[in-house]
């Protein structure tokens, strides 16, 4: 149990880690490596560790104690390419790509049988995740020739306290408390300001660095059912509630202070309210044979709700120096989506074999598409390994993330937050998972 202990420790610090995933919307695709596996389409079957993720009802299919973590390892690779057509032809401005990183995040569970029909369970996860790193020297000629820095980094971490029931052998029912903690940090390049000056004249200003720290808490609660009408048959639900985080930190614009004939200081506290998405899926597993599982899922993420992320700066003159300049505001008019998972698992004499693929629609539109929370239309090809014996369930799985591209055109209508450009991404992303019964 001490060392069950210590893993736990070294889990609950990878999920804290901030991560990077540029996948549906600002969620992960999926918690668990068998899950993932079969193409994150587990709605329906939702019978192992990361039930409390993908439907809390499954948690009443545990008959034991039972602890189990995941860890995963998403490795992007982006890229950015904007050309000034002039009459002389193209003229490249950015051709970039994103640093080589390794991004760590995880996922821990444990579930404790209460009587026949009822189970506990508590899990601490990280749902959402996106961000990006950029080589700030590629952007300099479009941030008046200065190296800034251009990375964010948007993510949650959600405890989850779980009750499941079996109502009998073929309905169960579930929900979750989620208590989520996000952070979301951002630096860029602030923009040229004009400002007055004596006489009547104004002068073009480069306001420098531009940063922004915020962590905050939300509440909310996932709700699960899972039928089974027939023996070889098995119907989820999963409803995930939306939530809002209130979020506060801090800002600084470099240079800000040396504005001539203005005392701006160069930081200043900011707050706002962020809500996520109400999210709900529906998935089905089916045997048709008796090793082989097929699972498919659909599920539905309620991006509209996420229009303009708008902070609050405190200080008076932060307020009145930022004014029409939206340095504390990010117009994302996203759009919902509807995501198709499909997954299948053969299992022999403890070993099994999975593979899966899923399609995943950008929520961005071309109009807010940025390099600060990109969006793309994925396609996921998964495939996966487990072996168990006794207790012990040990799965390796695989992504590959394939991203279409993204060709933003220049000559649109502005939006404030566009960058026009070309964008590509492909991400490979290795995971494990490893779950004891007792």
């Amino acid at each position: 149990m001490k060392n069950l202990k210590n893993i736990f420790i070294i889990l609950v610090f990878l999920v804290l880690i901030p991560s990077l995933s540029l996948a549906n919307g600002l969620n992960l695709n999926g918690l668990g490596a068998r899950a993932v596996a079969m193409g994150g389409a587990f709605v329906g079957l939702a019978d192992d560790f990361s039930a409390v993720f993908w439907n809390p009802a499954g948690i009443a299919q545990f008959n034991k104690k039972t602890f189990g973590f995941y860890g995963t390892d998403l490795i992007p690779s982006a890229t950015f390419k904007f050309d000034m057509p002039t009459l002389a032809g193209p003229v490249n401005m950015v051709d970039a790509k994103t640093k080589t990183k390794h991004y760590m995040a995880g996922m821990a569970a444990y579930y404790h049988p209460i009587s026949e029909n009822l189970v506990a369970g508590f899990g601490i996860y990280k749902p959402s995740g996106i961000g990006a790193d950029w080589n700030g020297a590629d952007f300099a000629a479009i941030s008046n020739d200065t190296s800034y820095k251009w990375q964010s980094k948007v993510a949650v971490v959600t405890f989850s306290p779980a009750l499941a029931y079996k109502i009998s052998d073929q309905v169960m029912i579930g929900g979750s408390l989620n208590i989520n903690y996000a952070t979301f940090d951002i630096s860029t390049h602030a923009g040229m300001r004009e400002f007055p000056l004596p006489g009547g004249l104004t002068m073009d200003f480069d306001l420098g660095q531009q940063d922004e720290s915020l962590k905050g808490w939300g509440y909310g609660a996932t709700f699960g059912a899972l039928v089974k009408p027939v023996k070889n048959l098995s119907l989820g639900a999963t409803f995930r509630t939306a939530y809002k985080i209130t979020l506060e930190g801090e800002a600084s614009i470099s240079n800000f202070p040396f504005i001539p004939f203005f005392s701006v200081p160069e930081t200043s506290d900011l707050s706002g309210d962020v809500t996520w998405p109400m999210w709900i899926a529906f998935g089905a597993a089916f045997k048709p044979i008796e090793h082989l599982t097929l699972t498919a899922d659909m599920h539905y993420t309620d991006w509209k709700k996420i229009e303009v992320i708008s902070f609050e700066f405190t200080d008076p003159i932060w307020q009145a120096a930022t004014a029409g300049t939206g340095s504390a505001e990010m117009e994302m008019l996203w759009e919902s989506k509807l995501q198709i998972r499909l997954g299948a698992e053969y299992t022999l004499n403890g070993y099994s074999f999975r593979g899966g693929y899923y399609w995943d629609p950008a929520p961005a539109p071309d109009k807010t598409m940025n390099v600060l929370l990109p969006n793309f239309d994925f396609n996921g090809i998964t495939c996966g390994f487990g072996y168990s014996i006794s207790s012990l369930q040990i799965d390796l799985g695989f992504e590959y993330l394939m991203g279409s591209d993204r060709d933003i055109p220049l000559l649109a209508p502005p939006e404030k937050n566009k960058m026009p450009g070309l964008y590509t991404i492909k991400i490979l992303v290795p995971n494990f998972s490893i779950s004891y019964g007792w």
